[in-house]
């Protein structure tokens, strides 16, 4: 199957940059803008998205469709895509959102019964051109080669096999460990305020634990911008967790402190508009107080 033309659902953070690297590549790129915001239509024209109207027009046009968007809207834009395609138009269908193996497989049934193709994509890393790294695409599925035009220009486009279940669980261990992290910090750091020891810690764990406490400076303040979208891919994992037979309590929790961030005021922020001159201080005193408000 020749690619030609590339859709990406949706333009966010990730979606636009990786939509700008494909577009750097020669290929066309579009998108649906239909009820998207100010910001997402920013960030579609930065990158070069062209934006083709409807769904189905997405559909018709694509010969390739990456769906990166949280991971609570992932199943029904699949359930809607499917829905809508023709039997003649038929790209390939690429689920690359942070959803456990099981909903994966939910959705690889219902992409399988439209006729289309199903990749998984588990994306690991920054989006690309972002910190000076790749950023990882492990995908899974009879067709994940035809996908293999992604690899370069800053993503590391890696096959696991025919088993789609595979690309996610490997998102899944790894943001486990990632973001359940920052929600560990958050937590502690925060519990801290509120008891009142925060400066008796603050310089025991810089003088004990230098690489938390440096992760914890340079990060905990800005993490609200995401919480919200973070915390249906704890849910995620704490899924996948059960269903392998370990607790899935922990991520039950990452996801909490995620939406006590999303309550907070800096929750209005996005990764363009994101204060980075607040101090760790300052956050933890947000936080804190969101706690205390019972919002």
């Amino acid at each position: 199957m020749t690619i030609e033309t590339v859709a990406i659902i949706s333009p966010g953070d990730m979606g636009h940059m990786v939509g700008k690297v494909i577009r750097g590549k020669g290929f066309r790129v579009i998108t649906s803008l239909l009820g998207r915001s100010a910001l997402s239509c920013a960030r579609a024209e930065r990158s070069g998205m062209e934006d083709v109207g409807s769904l189905r027009a997405v559909l018709q046009e694509a010969d390739a469709v990456l769906s990166i968007m949280p991971p609570e809207r992932a199943f029904s834009f699949a359930n809607a895509a499917a829905g809508v395609v023709s039997k003649v138009d038929q790209p390939v269908f690429a689920d690359c959102n942070a959803i456990s193996p099981a909903t994966t497989e939910k959705m690889r049934e219902v992409v399988a019964v439209s006729g289309m193709d199903f990749v998984k994509i588990g994306i690991v890393g920054p989006p690309p051109e972002r910190e000076g790294c790749e950023t990882r695409f492990y995908a899974a599925g009879p067709a994940a080669e035809t996908l293999a035009f992604l690899d370069g220009g800053g993503i590391k486009y890696q096959q696991l096999g025919a088993q789609c279940g595979q690309a996610a669980a490997i998102k899944m261990c790894y943001a486990a460990l990632t973001k359940g992290t920052m929600t560990l910090h958050t937590a502690v750091l925060t519990t801290a305020e509120l008891l009142g020891v925060s400066d008796v810690l603050h310089h025991e764990l810089e003088a004990s634990q230098a690489f938390h406490w440096d992760m914890m400076n340079k990060r905990v303040p800005f993490y609200p911008a995401d919480a919200g979208r973070w915390a249906g891919e704890m849910d995620e994992i704490s899924e996948t967790f059960v269903n392998a037979g370990v607790s899935g309590n922990l991520h039950k929790g990452a996801a909490d402190i995620f939406r006590m961030l999303d309550k907070t005021p800096l929750a209005a922020e996005s990764r363009e508009t994101v204060d980075k001159s607040r101090t760790l201080d300052q956050a933890i005193a947000i936080y804190a107080e969101t706690v205390k408000s019972g919002k």
